[in-house]
């Protein structure tokens, strides 16, 4: 039998509204059960801390537990490819940092693509500084480059690691500045500072949420930011591109997802994290850590660890590093 013409349209549309139904009130219902976060670093650790803080508005929002699993190694690549290898449904996160633009060449060979495999979802980031042990004579960072100069290979510059962000900034610095200084990698940040501290080695290229304190009791000196522009927490600290053009570096902290994840939940995780760290209490907390909010969609965050990946990479190739 032939249906009129208006029953058939009506039927069609309710067919239609049918196959999008199940699919846009699964979208609704996310999260459906607990959220895992995997962390590729140790709690304690600015990634681990970035993550704990966003953990409670979007447990509140979402109204799911978070479980935070801490999988520390390989600059968190054991992190990284756990989320790769994950259904991609949403429920397992990733929170990472810098050294995923890095570990893309510093690595010969890794079982997952970062850039390929994961969706950035929110982001943070703040700047490296460069602290020098009070021995050191030089008081402004005009007077560190002309002494460096005057000195190569004797300044010893500690990082907290072979092809950490703190080391890798380092040999940018070295070959935009044009001075020679020798390399000290410590296996993390904690003994880096403890020997900047003792005078062992002279400077360190390191993350304010580690050193502000120091830096505040004078027990290290400030001399420059490595962002492009100035941190409203220490303004009086210039930026070390206002003497070496065209420098740039900085730390950041970053959630992500599996790339195949449905984009109504990438973009759902990306709008939460962005309203959360929107938040005045949040930003205040933030600044205190020495970070600054970095909003974004995720193919805009995507897009910056993109061209940080490209960035870093030849500076691992030029500087020849190579991984602990």
């Amino acid at each position: 039998m032939k249906l009129p013409r208006r029953n058939f349209l009506h039927l069609a549309a309710n067919a239609a509204v049918l196959s999008v139904a199940p699919r846009f009130a699964w979208a609704q219902t996310y999260p459906s059960r607990p959220l895992r976060w995997i962390v590729g670093y140790p709690a304690g650790g600015g990634t681990d801390i970035f993550v704990r803080l966003l953990g409670q508005p979007l447990t509140e929002r979402f109204g799911q537990p978070i479980v935070i699993e801490n999988r520390a190694g390989a600059a968190g690549n054991i992190a990284n490819e756990a989320v790769v290898r994950a259904p991609a449904d949403g429920h397992t996160l990733l929170g990472f940092d810098a050294a995923a633009a890095i570990n893309a060449t510093l690595y010969d060979k890794l079982n997952f693509n970062f850039i390929r495999d994961i969706a950035v979802v929110g982001m943070i980031r703040g700047p490296l500084v460069v602290l020098v042990h009070p021995s050191v004579p030089a008081k402004t960072f005009p007077e560190f480059i002309a002494y460096a100069k005057a000195n190569p290979s004797k300044i010893n510059m500690a990082s907290a690691g072979n092809g950490n962000p703190t080391h890798l900034a380092g040999e940018l610095l070295k070959a935009m500045a044009k001075i020679d200084m020798a390399h000290v990698p410590y296996r993390g940040a904690a003994p880096a500072i403890s020997d900047l501290l003792g005078g062992q080695v002279q400077v360190y290229l390191g993350s304010l949420p580690a050193t502000i304190e120091h830096i505040r009791a004078g027990k290290l000196r400030a001399l420059a930011v490595t962002t492009s522009t100035r941190f409203e927490g220490l303004p009086d600290i210039p930026t070390v591109s206002d003497f070496v053009p065209g420098y740039e570096a900085s730390q950041w902290f970053g959630a992500g997802l599996h790339k195949n994840t449905s984009t109504a939940i990438v973009n759902t995780l990306n709008n939460e994290i962005n309203i959360a760290l929107a938040d005045s209490k949040m930003k205040a907390r933030l600044a205190d850590l020495g970070t600054t909010v970095f909003p974004g969609s995720s193919v805009e965050l995507g897009k910056f660890v993109a061209e940080e990946t490209e960035k870093w990479g030849t500076v691992v190739k030029s500087s020849g590093a190579k991984p602990d």
